[in-house]
């Protein structure tokens, strides 16, 4: 369930396809994310919901008219229509008012591009691996809010990798042919360059997409793909306790604005009672929670001052 704190992922659930090399990754990233249903399709699939069927999000499968994908959503105004509805019928239900077209949008925007980023962000993080999902590889349930992943076969990582191995000799034959997809960069700044590339690489016909219903103009559309960003890796430093090292990693992501993104992580910390620190920053692209909920703005909310942050994290909360 969504809450007020901007570390805490919109999205409760998220399934994926495996039979890939980053099958595993995305099983730990299950293991150690709660908030998180992530699924293998293939190992468990649940008949009920339509795991697993019509990929494509169209007619004629178990739990069709449910599912779509990231690529209809960027393609298909009525497929966004749905999801954007879908989200309407979620926040009715939660906060029990009727919300604005471009609110329902953009919390709708903000869901998918949290769930996406922490689907790269979190195989980075964990596995020092970069994948790159497609539009068509990423799908969601519009009863549910769940998301599925296909994870492919392309993906970037270090040198030190165990996919990373070295060339055939020549006129050998590849002894899998899985690993084909896979790219070796040189070092970590370039990983986060395939990070932050993959991210654009996915979500730009999706901004396209849902810029007229949210009724933003591209840099707040990309500041909030940065925020999703920097707070997926956030989130995932947190429930690890690791926190420093998270906010760390996702201030070398994004030390400053680095286009499209039109800012940094741009953390800092607050110093609370008995001089315990706390790391904190404001979004530079609003996700409209306080649309939602008035009197209690996002931890990260432009809107919320820095006292109330403090009291908040004091209070444990």
């Amino acid at each position: 369930m969504t809450t007020p704190l901007d570390t805490t992922p919109p999205v409760p659930l998220t399934s994926v396809r495996g039979g890939s090399p980053l099958a595993a990754g995305y099983r730990r990233l299950a293991a150690v994310c709660e908030a998180l249903d992530l699924r293998i399709a293939g190992d468990d699939t649940d008949a009920d919901t339509g795991a697993g069927a019509d990929p494509g999000g169209g007619a004629g499968a178990p739990g069709a008219g449910r599912w779509v994908t990231g690529a209809r959503l960027a393609r298909d105004p009525e497929a966004l229509t749905a999801f954007v509805g879908a989200e309407a019928a979620r926040i009715r239900e939660r906060h029990g008012h009727e919300p604005r077209p471009d609110v329902a949008a953009s919390r709708a925007l903000h869901d998918y591009a949290w769930s996406v980023g922490v689907l790269m962000s979190g195989a980075w993080y964990l596995e020092r691996r970069v994948p790159r999902i497609r539009p068509a590889e990423v799908r969601v349930d519009l009863t549910t809010g769940a998301y599925e992943v296909t994870p492919g076969h392309a993906f970037a990582c270090l040198p030190d990798d165990p996919a990373a191995a070295p060339s055939a000799p020549s006129g050998a034959r590849m002894s899998d042919a899985r690993m084909s997809g896979v790219r070796t960069v040189p070092d970590g700044e370039a990983l986060r360059a395939e990070l932050r590339a993959a991210v654009v690489d996915h979500m730009r016909p999706v901004l396209a997409a849902f810029a007229p219903h949210v009724r933003r103009g591209p840099r707040a559309l990309w500041g909030m793909v940065a925020d999703d960003l920097v707070s997926g890796i956030w989130y995932l430093g947190r429930v690890l306790d690791q926190e420093e090292r998270s906010v760390s990693a996702a201030a070398e992501l994004l030390p400053t604005a680095m286009a499209p993104f039109p800012g940094g992580a741009d953390f800092r910390l607050l110093v609370g009672r008995e001089g315990r620190r706390y790391p904190t920053r404001t979004r530079i692209g609003c996700c409209l929670y306080y649309k939602l909920d008035a009197a209690r703005p996002c931890g990260t909310c432009p809107r919320t001052c820095d006292t109330e942050r403090l009291r908040r994290l004091e209070d444990g909360g």
